[in-house]
């Protein structure tokens, strides 16, 4: 063991000696643990150098990489090649969005799905009940859906450009759902996946409960940068990719046609396991000239394609549809029985006769004029305010200024009167100097509210 000369050195992190104890990797892992969950060491802090602090607590080097592993493996610090170890910015808290109630306040968070459509919706479930095969419904069999209720999901994702067969699709309890049954099914605690730097809250969230490393990738208008996902893949072993190339959440991006085909040939080259979540893709396909295909047309036999239909058509009814290729099926299929058992077929029987009624596309032919006449009111109060990404967004993405803590900014809004989302809820990795809100536009009852809502958010900013 060296000789100490580390007790007067200033380091960013000095653990108390006295409490450690066997194993040491374990014990120094506890204790940063535990100062990272009590605030003592803030997102972002840049810890010792790992022979640095195996001088200063009399170490073997191996212990240290032990405990920052274990560490790393909660999700509580990240590593950066050539730069160090650092906090996670959101270690000592959970970032995920819940539909929570709101009293007194307007809520410009959460991205619900104008529910003002819902009345369609209650009409249908009517005539479902009325069914000669209700009783049917009500039972285990077809875990994976019922035949006539996947064609139903398939004749729909066909739009976007999905065409699979009964045996490599499913149905799920909505999209989170499907998250959850891709990384239970085709990872392991410690691997990693790479996502864009700002991604979806709730799936940072499920993979810090599964142990899973995500690496953060760094883009541009157009998306990912596929030279940086290639940078990254050399540095490390990754095994998987989630993008949302429709309309990433938060930022609003959409993957150019051009980029998407960039990104495949990384993730086909080295052999990544994509989960595209496609839940954008009613508002895309069809619409947007640039949209040509989802990746899972690029890379069908890597891809676990999410498809929900709670901001499509309903979200009280949490259905999704995943589509996937020979490799993953049986995996899938007994991840489906082991964390649902199945996915109540009354719930998606409604969503079929949805779709095959045609109620479906007038739902969201209904949502996409919502869409639309929420983000004209965006624009009237934020004027100056570029509209980027997707133009019919259920949210947007807005950049404020000044280097106040996000969690601090959000309660003081909320006691103003409004909810929206601070950026660093959205960070897969490092902290960033630039700040952001995620302001929903689809959760208000009506565009009233929501303006008023936008005004005093406005108000509070300025």
């Amino acid at each position: 063991m060296p000789v100490n000369s580390f007790d007067n050195y200033p380091m960013s992190w000095k653990p108390d000696k006295k409490a450690l104890k066997r194993p040491f990797y374990y014990s120094i892992a506890s204790l940063l643990e535990q100062d990272i969950i009590s605030g003592f060491l803030a997102p972002g802090t840049k810890l010792p150098p790992q022979r640095e602090l195996a001088n200063f607590l009399d170490l073997n080097f191996t212990t240290i990489t032990r405990a920052y592993k274990l560490c790393e493996f909660k999700g509580l610090i990240y590593a950066v090649t050539g730069s160090g170890t650092f906090v996670a910015p959101n270690a000592a808290r959970s970032i995920a969005i819940s539909a929570d109630k709101l009293s007194g306040c307007i809520d410009l968070g959460f991205v619900a799905s104008f529910e003002q459509t819902n009345s369609i919706v209650a009409e249908v479930i009517q005539k479902v009940v009325g069914k000669s095969y209700l009783e049917q419904l009500l039972n285990y069999n077809d875990p994976t859906g019922i035949p006539h209720q996947k064609t139903a999901g398939l004749n729909w994702m066909e739009s976007f450009g999905i065409h699979a067969d009964q045996e490599h699709m499913a149905i799920v309890s909505g999209a989170q759902n499907a998250l959850a049954i891709a990384l239970f099914a085709l990872f392991e605690p410690g691997n990693r996946i790479a996502t864009d730097l700002y991604t979806y809250s709730n799936f940072i969230e499920l993979a810090k409960m599964f142990r899973i490393q995500l690496i953060p990738v760094s883009g541009d208008e157009q998306g990912m940068l596929p030279n940086e996902l290639e940078s990254q893949c050399n540095q490390m072993d990754i095994q998987g990719i989630f993008l949302m190339p429709s309309c990433c959440n938060p930022t609003t991006i959409m993957i150019s046609d051009a980029r998407k085909k960039e990104l495949a040939a990384v993730i086909g080259n080295h052999q990544l396991i994509l989960i595209e979540d496609d839940i954008h893709a009613f508002l895309t396909a069809g619409i947007i000239p640039d949209y040509q295909q989802p990746m899972f047309h690029l890379l069908p036999e890597q891809t676990v394609y999410i498809c929900g239909t709670s901001k499509s058509i309903c979200s009280g009814l949490r259905v999704a549809y995943m589509v996937f290729g020979d490799a993953f099926q049986k995996k899938i299929s007994q991840a489906i029985f082991m964390i649902n058992v199945k996915t109540s077929s009354l719930d998606a029987e409604i969503i079929t006769e949805l779709i095959l009624s045609g109620k479906a596309h007038e739902i969201a032919a209904q949502k996409k004029q919502l869409a639309q006449s929420a983000n004209d009111v965006f624009s009237q109060v934020f004027p100056q305010h570029e509209i980027a990404g997707h133009p019919l967004s259920f949210y947007r993405w807005f950049p404020i200024s000044g280097n106040a803590d996000g969690a601090k900014l959000e309660n003081t809004l909320r006691l103003h009167g409004v909810r929206v989302f601070h950026s660093d809820r959205f960070l897969s990795g490092k902290t960033m100097s630039n700040q952001f809100f995620r302001i929903a536009l689809a959760s208000t009852h009506s565009l009233e509210e929501l303006k008023m809502g936008l005004e005093i958010l406005k108000q509070n900013l300025e």
